[in-house]
């Protein structure tokens, strides 16, 4: 069985952050990077699986980026991937989801993956569009949000978190592609052993210009932080009295309560 496992480096969510020069992303100078949070549950997944078919799967973790996203491919071969890809692309922010996934499928579609693992979405774009893209693009099955995965003889049985809460379980074979949502497993953290065995795995760093050719189909013309609000009100002392007090509040201020 051959594994794709998709991943993306984002800034670590805890950051400051402020528009680039550009006005089209954020200025990355005084940022800290990190693997994708829900891509570390793809990548977890897929080295369970090859736990539990005795290692016979092989796991390629791919990541379209910079440099520096070399960083993030290097933590998912210490978490057990066996060769890493980088698609390299300096420029990244400007490609739509409909390119990344083009660039991607272009590097797998004469790879013979039998299943692709990424994660839901990203925590920067946010757009969970990338994942059923490549699944399209190359034919997959194609489930979304899993929060539980099985395989048994060649059928995965995958169990889908949809809106409000509800889930769904669903089956199906080879070639296929999931998306990982928040739970489904507990990534592990690597080893220092494990880390420096990465040192020594397959990278291989190709440029996007291999697998992608045209302009963006949906450009960012803009990127801003959002409006500054009014500062909340703090109110303290006994229960009975908050209460009134809120109610005059909504009153005066809002149309809640008229």
């Amino acid at each position: 069985m051959k594994i794709l496992v998709c991943i993306k480096q984002v800034p670590d969510m805890a950051s400051r952050f402020k528009v680039n020069g550009e006005g089209l992303w954020y200025d990355e100078a005084d940022l800290a990077f990190r693997m994708n949070e829900y891509d570390e549950y793809a990548v977890e997944q897929a080295v369970q699986l090859k736990e539990q078919l005795d290692g016979q799967p092989d796991i390629t973790v791919l990541s379209l980026g910079p440099d520096r996203s070399v960083e993030a491919i290097k933590k998912a071969l210490a978490m057990g991937c066996d060769r890493g890809v980088q698609i390299q692309d300096k420029a990244s922010y400007r490609k739509d989801p409909w390119q990344i996934a083009s660039a991607i499928t272009g590097f797998a579609k004469d790879k013979n993956f039998d299943l692709i693992f990424t994660g839901m979405q990203s925590q920067d774009r946010g757009s969970a569009q990338v994942g059923t893209l490549i699944a399209e693009l190359l034919g997959f099955a194609c489930a979304t949000t899993l929060v539980g995965f099985a395989f048994d003889n060649g059928i995965i049985t995958a169990k889908r978190e949809l809106e409000g809460g509800e889930k769904c379980v669903v089956k199906f074979g080879l070639p296929a592609l999931v998306t990982c949502q928040l739970g489904l497993n507990k990534p592990r953290y690597p080893t220092l052993p494990n880390i420096m065995k990465a040192k020594k795995k397959e990278l291989l760093v190709v440029p996007v210009a291999d697998f992608l050719h045209e302009k963006e189909l949906a450009p960012t013309s803009n990127a801003y932080l959002p409006a500054k609000k009014g500062s909340g009100i703090l109110l303290e002392g006994d229960v009975n009295d908050l209460a009134d007090r809120l109610i005059g509040i909504l009153k005066e201020k809002t149309t809640v309560m008229k």
